[in-house]
């Protein structure tokens, strides 16, 4: 484990600050570090409180290589020494359901809640809820990058990889979806400085 120094960014600045970085220290990642990080991006929003989200945090070498083979070869991957996999995985929740909500409520609201969501999303097929479920662990992946530059971390979210050969890779759930790849690590290069189109480009303000 390796000692931390870099100090805690404020929101503004971990954002204003972010960069895609792609050549890493070659240095293991903090492990308190690392899960301070992950405990952060699970504080993202998430409707009915359902929670779909999930990570695969790859730090094994052999496997990144593998990771890298099945994501068109991108050298970040084996730079970094950490990759996150975020994915979402609704088939779980609901299996599990009764462990979303808190001990407090009480057993008998905890299932009448339960089955209301069972209720709701069984109605769907799996390809829909896994859609929906996306949906959240993408918003998560956004908090992930931003908790990650806020402790003096650096990432580069990635989408170019094959989801069928990571599912079989990590031993997936065909169902589970992707919201990308995020290798992470402490920055061996500045990266590109921001390029925006300016609020009045983009915004429409009714």
């Amino acid at each position: 484990m390796t000692a931390t120094t870099t100090k805690t960014l404020t929101v503004q600045e971990a954002i204003e600050t972010r960069v895609s970085i792609r050549k890493f220290v070659q240095e293991p990642m903090d492990q308190n570090d690392l899960h301070e990080i992950l405990r952060l991006a699970t504080l993202a929003p998430t409707a009915n409180n359902v929670q779909p989200t999930r990570f695969a945090v790859i730090q094994n070498k052999e496997l990144q290589q593998k990771l890298q083979e099945v994501s068109y070869n991108q050298s970040q991957i084996t730079s970094a020494p950490a990759v996150i996999v975020v994915y979402s995985d609704f088939e779980d929740v609901l299996e599990n359901v009764e462990q979303n909500f808190p001990a407090s409520m009480g057993e008998e609201q905890i299932q009448s809640r339960a089955a209301a969501l069972r209720q709701q999303f069984g109605q769907q097929d799996v390809a829909q809820r896994g859609q929906w479920a996306l949906s959240q662990a993408n918003i998560t992946f956004g908090f992930l990058m931003v908790a990650a530059r806020g402790k003096g971390y650096d990432t580069v979210p990635m989408l170019g990889f094959q989801p069928e050969k990571v599912r079989e890779l990590l031993g997936l759930p065909e169902h589970v979806q992707f919201a990308g790849l995020l290798p992470i690590g402490k920055r061996a290069e500045e990266g590109f400085p921001h390029h925006r189109h300016s609020i009045e480009r983009v915004t429409k303000f009714y």
